[in-house]
């Protein structure tokens, strides 16, 4: 059975990085709540600037941040949808604020990912 995969990658300050890993949790849980198979946070460790791109490069990364590559799976891009729409439309969603959140979503991106090998 293949997955579908929703990918990220956000620069977050590194002295907020405790505040992500509160946010990352709670909102990770409603993931799971509406049927995620699976929610990962991951901090980047060796993510070198590149000369033509990189993850430091796409996010425009400062001195002071760090990249974080979270990912979420789902069975299918059709599952991932409806689970979606249960995440927006779940109340803790509706009132999150978009000036709280750790980092500067501006410089957030984000696809869904089909997969095509797993060994």
């Amino acid at each position: 059975m293949s997955m579908y995969v929703d990918g990220f990658v956000i620069p977050v300050p590194k002295n907020d990085l405790p505040a992500y890993r509160r946010m990352a949790r709670k909102f990770g849980a409603v993931w799971m709540k509406y049927g995620a198979l699976e929610v990962h946070e991951c901090a980047a460790d060796d993510v070198k600037p590149g000369k033509l791109t990189s993850f430091p490069r796409a996010v425009k990364l400062k001195a002071d941040e760090l990249v974080i590559f979270p990912w979420i799976v789902f069975k299918s891009r059709r599952h991932r949808d409806a689970v979606n729409k249960k995440v927006i439309a779940d109340p803790m969603m509706a009132h999150m604020d978009p000036k709280s959140i750790p980092f500067d979503g501006k410089r957030m991106f984000w696809g869904g990912f089909k997969e095509i090998v797993r060994l």
